[in-house]
């Protein structure tokens, strides 16, 4: 948040040509904003590792830009010169995946490896600038500056501050300014030099989602024939199966080998007459290098579960792996049910079935 004593620095006025630097880029939302706000800018540079999102870039906005892993960019290759005569902002806004309470909530701690960790090669690129960039833009989920992640983001500020820039952060939220969406994002502005920066005020939203759907919708978005014939009797499968027995897993930190996947197969027989316990084989993993082990015991509901579940050797360890627990409820007397699961790091490791 800006200091309460910001009111005696001046505003900052833009007034020479703008060059936009986007690291996490993705498909450019951002320089969209510049766009949509009719700012003058030039695309300088754009940093994003996929290789899809970047094809998505220069799509939208007539680039060229290169597919770049971010811990391969250096100072100098940010281009900025003559900064007498240029304005460089540069966007950091760094991937959220575990900051996110959708996500593991790894955090963004210097030298743990995390994705959001990658805020620090921001500070190695700024360190390696002989010139900086007069403006940097953040924007990031609300857990940035929550209890767990505020010592990181405090120490990000300082070292900014240290640079000689004046930083200014708020949560907004876009049904505030004009979307009708209920999303709060974490939103920092810092100018090189003494300057203030004042958010804008909310303003009244002038319509709500139903205004933004189409009355009619063209036949080529709607999936026909075969496909349709699929999906419908999938919908049909689930529904008899929620019908039979309702279950949710909760999985207290699960990962993979690339970091991205794992995939369970869960075979549960509800009997009752006897406890819960899990089928012959019952927990399937794909993914190489993993090991079986039996899980305890547990009692749910006057009941107990019993099974085993796969879990990656020590090489492959991360996050609360170990903490892995599942809880299952039965609505009917007796039935069978297989689910597969697949669940990657980027959702809420909660699924429903």
């Amino acid at each position: 948040m800006a200091n309460l004593f910001d009111w005696d620095k001046p505003l900052l006025r833009i007034t020479k040509p703008v060059r936009l630097i986007e690291c996490f880029s993705g498909i450019g939302a951002q320089a969209k904003a510049f766009e949509r706000l009719g700012v003058p800018f030039e695309h300088w540079r754009s940093y994003d590792f996929d290789k899809y999102a970047v094809r998505s870039y220069n799509a939208i906005h007539g680039t060229a830009f290169e597919p770049a892993d971010i811990r391969e960019v250096h100072g100098a290759d940010l281009g900025i010169t003559d900064t007498d005569k240029f304005e460089y902002v540069l966007t950091y806004s760094f991937p959220c995946q575990d900051l996110s309470c959708a996500g593991k909530m790894r955090g963004m701690k210097r030298g743990e490896g995390t994705r959001s960790g990658l805020l620090w090669e921001i500070e190695r690129i700024l360190n390696e600038c002989q010139e900086l960039p007069q403006i940097l833009l953040m924007e990031n989920v609300p857990m940035v500056v929550a209890d767990a992640n505020i010592k990181d983001f405090a120490e990000w500020v300082a070292y900014l501050e240290r640079k000689g820039y004046t930083n200014s952060w708020q949560i907004l939220n876009a049904k505030d300014y004009g979307v009708p969406q209920n999303r709060e994002r974490c939103f920092m502005v810092s100018f090189l030099g003494e300057f203030r920066y004042e958010f804008p005020c909310p303003i009244p939203l002038p319509y709500y989602l139903g205004a933004l759907l189409d009355e009619t919708v063209d036949d080529k978005y709607y999936i026909k024939g075969e496909a349709a014939d699929k999906l419908c009797s999938q919908i049909v499968q689930v529904e008899r199966e929620r019908e039979r027995v309702s279950r949710t897993v909760r999985m207290g930190g699960r990962a993979s080998l690339d970091g991205r996947h794992t995939c369970d197969v869960i075979n549960v027989v509800c009997n009752k007459k006897t406890d819960y316990k899990a089928d012959q084989g019952s927990v399937h993993d794909p993914c190489e290098g993993l090991q079986r082990v039996a899980a305890e015991p547990r009692k749910y509901g006057g009941r107990s579960f019993s099974g085993v579940y796969t879990k990656a050797s020590s090489d492959f360890q991360r996050g609360g792996l170990q903490s892995l627990s599942r809880s299952i409820k039965a609505d009917n007397d007796a039935g069978v049910a297989e689910y597969g699961f697949d669940i990657t790091a980027d959702r809420g490791m909660e699924k429903h079935i």
